[in-house]
């Protein structure tokens, strides 16, 4: 086991164990270097990895910010390693696709009718409903907060995590698909009223149906955009 490795195992043994929280500090670099008899380098290099994986803060100087503080934050690190590996053609953008397809139609199944997030979901929806003014990049911004709102309101935290790192991805390849759309003001004005319909049958608690409305919704956009479900093509 190399050097860093073994500071990323002490951490993890540690956040294991509750003697590390969100919140807490890891001891300084040199007290953490000494007491696991590695060099300040190899503690260096663990941070740094930890910093990229979203579960720590490494501060600075000194002060009430200083040092290495624990987080919680999975989705920057999913995001990173999804758009590199999409980049990479190592994930083609029809897997991606299913992908959404499985945990929005999940979420949707599960969203609870009395989410506060279905409130900033309706909210989004009436911004997309402003057919005057809104770009078409704006169009899709406000589209993807819609389905991540929608996913957070089933309460799972993973699924919320797995969402947020997609959300620069689908947008991204959702962008650069539409210029396969012979027309995208029919298009919005579709994709409009099929989030209106999947958040009313949330709201009215019927789970079954916002899920075959989320996938038909999500599925039908991209065979509109020349995304045939058989292709692996990024």
């Amino acid at each position: 086991m190399r050097t860093h490795q073994l500071v990323l195992a002490w951490i993890e043994e540690q956040l294991s164990a509750g003697r590390l929280a969100v919140g807490g500090r890891l001891p300084a670099e040199r007290t953490l270097a000494e007491q696991l008899t590695v060099s300040r380098t190899s503690v260096r290099e663990a941070i740094r990895i930890l910093e990229a994986m979203g579960v720590v803060r490494a501060g600075v100087g000194s002060g009430p910010d200083a040092g290495t503080v624990v987080i919680s934050d999975p989705t920057a690190a999913l995001a990173s390693a999804l758009r590199l590996h999409v980049a990479t053609q190592h994930l083609p953008v029809a897997d991606i696709v299913e992908t959404r397809v499985l945990l929005e139609s999940w979420a949707a199944g599960k969203a609870r009718p009395d989410a506060p997030e279905l409130d900033e979901a309706a909210a989004l929806l009436a911004g997309m409903d402003q057919a005057e003014g809104v770009s078409v990049g704006d169009f899709l911004a406000l589209d993807v907060r819609f389905h991540f709102a929608l996913a957070n309101a089933a309460g799972n935290a993973v699924v919320s995590a797995m969402m947020g790192s997609l959300r620069e991805a689908i947008q991204g390849y959702a962008a650069e698909l539409t210029s396969n759309l012979p027309d995208w003001d029919a298009t919005a004005s579709r994709l409009r009223a099929e989030h209106h319909a999947i958040l009313a049958a949330v709201r009215k608690g019927d789970g079954g149906r916002a899920a075959e409305l989320v996938a038909a919704h999500i599925e039908g956009y991209y065979r509109e955009a020349g995304l045939g479900a058989g292709s692996r093509e990024p």
